[in-house]
């Protein structure tokens, strides 16, 4: 596996790989886990040559957020993605993505404002203009992106419409613990306590998909159901609860086509986000 941190150093290196066959591309922030090198492994099935990004994003973080405490371990991220078969890691300083001066900004209006959005002013801003600057860097054939983060994916698949980039985006599925706990880099910020309590979000939105497969399709019965669960766990502090069109993110009051269930919520001082996706409801 190479490392390259800089613009010249990936256009370098990928140069003759984009003569000999199709690229995949694996955006991260690092601190990785199994649902990372789930995204590896797809992309090795699908390409011949597979380029993951490490880059905490500074302009993807509010001015209250945790850009400064989350979780980096280079030497550790390297190791777990050489043995998975990344082919190349790219792996920039903030300075090399936003030069100074540097001025140029992607929104997809309308999606990047519900859900996350309404708590997290820029966030999808900053996602959609790091995943553009990634995909004009290494112009790849696919990009991998967990299920988990449902809103980036459907913020990122509008992008790639509006904007016709060359390349498919491929969404695999969020991987769990088996208590049900969706991975993420976040959860080494939990307590014992705080881990424990944070299952409700899973057993809340699996317990809206099996009234779902038995039939129920008002938004109104179903967001109760959840509510009460999640708000019968004292250390969960619920930020949204919504069930929404998956494409365009529109609430529903009557469950039909793909749907979204999606919620966030905070442990302590860990914000967590979850959701199923019911596709053909």
């Amino acid at each position: 596996m190479r490392l390259v941190r800089t613009i010249p150093e990936l256009r370098e290196a990928l140069a003759k790989e984009r003569q000999a066959g199709s690229i995949g591309l694996v955006p991260t922030m690092g601190y990785l886990h199994q649902g990372h090198l789930s995204l590896v492994e797809a992309s090795r099935a699908q390409n011949r040559f597979t380029v993951m990004s490490i880059f905490v994003n500074p302009t993807q973080f509010g001015p209250s957020e945790d850009f400064a405490r989350y979780p980096r371990d280079l030497e550790r991220d390297c190791a777990m993605a050489e043995a998975a078969g990344v082919d190349l890691l790219f792996h920039p300083e903030a300075a090399e993505m936003y030069p100074a001066g540097y001025r140029s900004y992607v929104t997809v209006e309308g999606l990047s404002e519900r859900l996350c959005g309404r708590f997290r002013p820029g966030h999808f801003r900053g996602v959609a203009t790091v995943v553009s600057k990634l995909f004009h860097l290494v112009q790849p054939q696919r990009a991998y992106f967990g299920q988990k983060d449902a809103q980036q994916v459907a913020v990122l698949r509008k992008m790639v419409r509006d904007l016709n980039f060359d390349l498919e985006i491929v969404v695999c599925p969020t991987v769990r613990e088996p208590d049900g706990l969706a991975l993420s880099s976040r959860n080494v910020y939990l307590s014992p306590a705080e881990r424990q309590a944070a299952t409700v979000l899973s057993r809340a939105l699996f317990w809206a998909k099996d009234r779902v497969q038995e039939g129920e399709r008002e938004a109104a019965v179903l967001l109760a159901g959840m509510r009460r669960m999640l708000e019968a766990e004292p250390l969960c502090r619920l930020e949204y609860l919504e069930i929404v069109d998956a494409e365009n993110l529109e609430p529903l009051t009557h469950l039909g086509g793909d749907v979204l269930i999606a919620l966030a919520a905070h442990f302590g001082k860990t914000r967590l986000i979850d959701n199923v996706l019911l596709e053909g409801v």
